[in-house]
């Protein structure tokens, strides 16, 4: 059966280049970064760029997922709220898969060190380290699967991963 894979976390918790790792290390795998839906300017969060977004997602996902060259379909996100993941999955309306959730969170000071270092090297722009820091609340509520990646370097958490998913 196939698996489908999200991995999410607030930003800067490491999901990009923990999920590059993963899709090198999994058979027959694809990865998609929710954030590319997002690349818009301007960036506007409302209801419709919002249902757009999840609509687009959701559409990836399915076709990915409905692909016989695909074992293991890979999405990292920002998903701070079970709903979101409920409404992709809802359009998904496929029943080929395996769902396996693995949520990465970090200590703050570390977030804190993370997200700035990304500011520093043009990654970010200096909002998201409030933005981040705000979401770091909601992930404390997940209980299965959860990873502090704090103290850890990116092989040991995919090995971790790799772990879950099988």
């Amino acid at each position: 059966m196939k698996k489908l894979i999200i991995v999410n976390g607030p930003m800067g918790v490491g999901k990009s280049s923990v999920c590059k790792r993963l899709n090198s290390r999994l058979p027959k795998s694809v990865w998609l970064d929710g954030d590319w839906c997002w690349m818009m300017d301007p960036f506007i969060v409302d209801d419709e760029n919002k249902d757009m977004v999840i609509d687009n997602i959701s559409h990836i996902l399915r076709n990915y997922l409905k692909n016989s060259n695909f074992q293991n379909v890979i999405l990292s996100w920002v998903i701070h709220k079970d709903e979101i993941l409920n409404e992709i999955l809802d359009k998904i309306a496929l029943d080929n898969y395996e769902l396996k959730k693995i949520t990465l969170v970090c200590s703050k000071n570390v977030l804190k060190k993370r997200v700035s270092n990304d500011i520093a090297s043009g990654k970010r722009d200096v909002e998201s380290l409030e933005r981040s820091l705000a979401y770091l609340k909601y992930y404390e509520e997940f209980v299965d699967n959860k990873l502090d990646t704090s103290e850890k370097g990116k092989s040991e958490i995919v090995d971790e991963i790799i772990k879950i998913i099988e």
